[in-house]
């Protein structure tokens, strides 16, 4: 094993999910001395970046998302360019709900705005869209485009943690770090709880749902960062009809937008079983998780079965998994300098809020250039994310 403890590194970053992992990916392809460091085993299930899938979409509300998920779509295709392997499956997106919704009206609007080809869809358009194997009532409205897809999320992190290696990245894992502070040389000095340290000229977190107990203990800022455990359930589709719901055919991921905000894929990593999920949980401790059955789950059937015509047996799903999501309070991402005594050289990642796996090549970016240079390249704006929005304090 690499002894690294006297060694000085460009780029320190604790955390070692999907979007440390792609920090240190950037960082390393560089050519800098890169330490990626994971407090329990790399590609664990405890946090928030395992799993068998998340989606990505360019379909978003809020029109500062848009730039970063196009770069995204560039990036994870070079990404797996390099690794020799795909991690990202194309599928159309399609997002429901009432014509009057919100969300609907927001997602047309940015729509128009970013010259992104899409159909608005009424239901009998719906139905012959997709031969009967999706319905909603008449007021409601389908919204098409060719931007969906399906990420392959433990496999991600693993081809970005892999190509951090091969580029000379160092990887640390099962080291729980418990304080991180700048020595008289101005060094960032991180501590692991078996009184190892190692030493960085800068330091990236990204330690997802334990951000706000590290950030406060280390520096006293408050970041209203919130764990909330997440249930995911796969679900049988009707025997005959497994190739209407595959990838790589014409059936969508999708998003329900309204009272219940679901969302799912097409069958991929189970063949003939369909990821429906609600989109909400309960507030959590990482620590000390429940482990629940779920939330919603008989509005998420009564919704399973009024959609796909019978042919999803909405009875019970036949694979449960749990995860977690940061969540801020305006579901914007945390992505700033932690300022006071460390000043520009430490960097968070976080409050990712359920929707930032898909953003991870570009936001690894993101926070590696921050670390390195004090601003991201190309003009990116990340103005949304800052810390200072929050009003937070140091001690």
């Amino acid at each position: 094993m690499q002894n690294v403890s006297n060694e000085l590194f460009d780029v320190i970053i604790v955390g070692g999910g999907v979007m440390g992992s792609t920090t240190a990916y950037h960082a390393s392809k560089r050519g800098l001395k890169t330490l990626l460091i994971e407090q329990f085993d790399f590609l664990h299930h405890r946090g928030s970046s395992h799993g068998e899938s998340r989606t990505i979409r360019a379909n978003y509300s809020k029109p500062y998302y848009y730039p970063l998920v196009m770069e995204s779509y560039t990036l994870w295709k070079q990404a797996q360019a390099q690794i020799g392997y795909n991690v990202y499956f194309p599928a159309h997106q399609l997002d429901m709900g009432q014509a009057h919704d919100h969300t609907l009206l927001k997602i047309l609007e940015n729509c128009s705005n970013h010259g992104i080809p899409h159909e608005v869809l009424n239901r009998c358009q719906l139905a012959d869209k997709f031969s009967g194997r999706i319905d909603f009532p008449d007021d409601s409205i389908g919204i098409l485009n060719e931007f969906g897809g399906v990420i392959k999320a433990t496999k991600a992190v693993a081809m970005f943690q892999t190509l951090a290696h091969k580029n000379g990245a160092v990887l640390k894992d099962n080291k729980e770090i418990t304080d991180i502070k700048k020595d008289e040389r101005g060094v960032v000095v991180v501590s692991a709880s078996n009184n190892e340290t190692f030493c960085g000229k800068k330091c990236v977190v990204t330690v997802g749902a334990w951000m706000s107990k590290l950030v406060k203990k280390v520096s006293g800022v408050e970041i209203p960062i919130k764990p909330v455990e997440i249930h995911v359930f796969y679900w049988r589709v009707k025997e005959g009809h497994e190739g209407d719901f595959a990838i790589g055919g014409d059936f969508p991921t999708f998003s329900s937008h309204g009272r219940l905000h679901v969302f799912g894929t097409p069958s991929l990593e189970y063949p003939g079983l369909v990821k429906i999920v609600v989109d909400s949980g309960d507030k959590c401790d990482p620590d000390k998780r429940e482990w629940g059955p779920g939330v919603r789950m008989n509005e998420l059937k009564e919704w399973i079965k009024e959609s796909f015509n019978g042919l999803i047996d909405w009875r019970e799903p036949v694979v449960k998994q749990a995860c977690m999501y940061s969540m801020t309070p305006d579901n914007d991402y945390v992505v700033d300098f932690l300022g006071g005594q460390f000043g520009k050289d430490v960097v968070v990642g976080g409050g990712f809020s359920g929707h930032g796996f898909k953003m991870a090549p570009v936001i690894g970016r993101i926070l590696a250039e921050l670390a390195v240079d004090g601003v991201p390249s190309g003009g990116t704006d990340i103005s949304p994310f800052g810390i200072g929005r929050f009003n937070s304090s140091q001690k």
